[in-house]
Parts: structure tokens; sequence; C-alpha cells
């Protein structure tokens, strides 16, 4: 079948069905972002955007399962199985139904799958900058919120980071911890040259918000 906007329009609005309730971290609009991103990196790297365009719509479906399973499988490994189903509907050719799937099945972090084609790394890409930047730092207090945080800053946050690797979200955690542990690294993961590019810029801004924010605490600005 031929990839139309209208085509595209039908996966879209499968794909929203399955962001009902979700938390503000992971709704549509992060979906919308990645598509975004996928796509403005996947023009200037010549991949091919129909592929991403596809994927990164259908790329966190399998999160809300993932989320009432309490983290018992993988939303990327559930995620490409539900968009087998969503692209046979529509009787997209195999080999760029494969494609979509791999880029699926391969954009989370915390996995051994790792993305092998443009695409794919491409998709890792554009939805890891989503951690990184201005949008991840609403993004990170947003998360310690939901994550029932009853602190702004314990001050602590450096030398505990140090120390826990695998670590579990807490009410005694805070945004800044997540910064630490995680989003402080994001521009070590990136996959393509301009992923790497756009997450240099991001993580200074980054790293500006949190080195004024402790300056702040301290009284110096």
């Amino acid at each position: 079948m031929k990839i139309t906007k209208e085509l595209i329009g039908k996966i879209e609005k499968e794909a929203r069905e399955f962001f009902q309730d979700a938390s503000g971290c992971h709704d549509w609009s992060h979906v919308e972002r990645v598509r975004k991103m996928a796509l403005h990196v996947g023009k200037l790297e010549k991949a091919n955007v129909q592929v991403l365009e596809i994927a990164s719509l259908l790329h966190d479906i399998g999160r809300r399962d993932e989320m009432k399973s309490k983290g018992l499988f993988c939303h990327a490994e559930k995620g490409a199985e539900l968009a087998i189903e969503i692209l046979d509907r529509y009787c997209i050719e195999n080999e760029m139904k494969k494609e979509i799937i791999h880029c699926i099945f391969t954009h989370r972090n915390r996995t051994t799958k790792k993305p092998e084609s443009l695409e794919a790394k491409i998709l890792f890409d554009a939805d890891k900058l989503d951690s990184s930047g201005a949008v991840s730092v609403a993004r990170d207090f947003l998360f310690a919120g939901n994550a029932g945080s009853n602190c702004l800053y314990t001050g602590n946050e450096k030398k505990l980071a140090k120390s826990k690797i695998n670590y579990s979200y807490t009410k005694e955690d805070s945004a800044i911890l997540e910064y630490e542990i995680n989003l402080k690294y994001i521009k070590d993961r990136m996959l393509t040259n301009t992923g790497k590019n756009i997450a240099k810029e991001r993580h200074k801004f980054m790293k500006d918000f949190f080195e004024r924010f402790w300056e702040e605490v301290g009284g110096k600005k």
C-alpha cells in the first residue's frame, strides 16, 4: 500500500487511543515531539522519513500495558507486537513493516536490543533528546511530582548519584537526583551525528540551569 498522508492520519488515530489518561511525561505530546525531532533529524541524515514518521507515532503504544503490569515486560517489545497488528490492517509492504518494527523494538535505552538501521538510530536519538534540554527540565519536575516526591532538593543529590545505579525512585528523592543519575548522560547515548550535535546544545542548557539552581539555593544569585 502506498504511504499517503491519509494513511498516516489513520495510523495516528489508532496510536492516540493508547494514550488515554497517560502520564504527563509520556503522553501524546511526547509522541508529537519525538515525531517532529525524528523527521528533522531524518531529513538531515537522509533517512526514510515515512518509516520514521510511522515508527514515531507507534513507538510508545506499549507503554500503557507496561505501566499496568508495573514493569513486568518491556514496552518497546509490547509496542512492536501491537504495531504489527496495526500495520497488518493497512497492508504495508513487508520490508517497510520490518523496518518500522525494528525501530520500535530497539528504541528503548534499557535493553540489550540495539538499533541497527539508520532509521532505528534516529528514532532512538529523537526519543532520548526529549529527555534533554528545556522540555526535559520541565518533564523532570513533572516526573518527580508524579512519583510523589515531597522535596524540591536534599542537597545530597550528587553524592547519592555516585552510589545509585539502577535505582527505584521514591518520595524522598528529587528531580535533581534524576538529572544527576540519568539526564546529564543523555548526550553520551546519541547514535547519529545530528543527534550528538543537538544533544550537546541541549545538555549545555540543562547544565547551566542546574548550576544556576544551586547558585540561587546558596544565595549567590
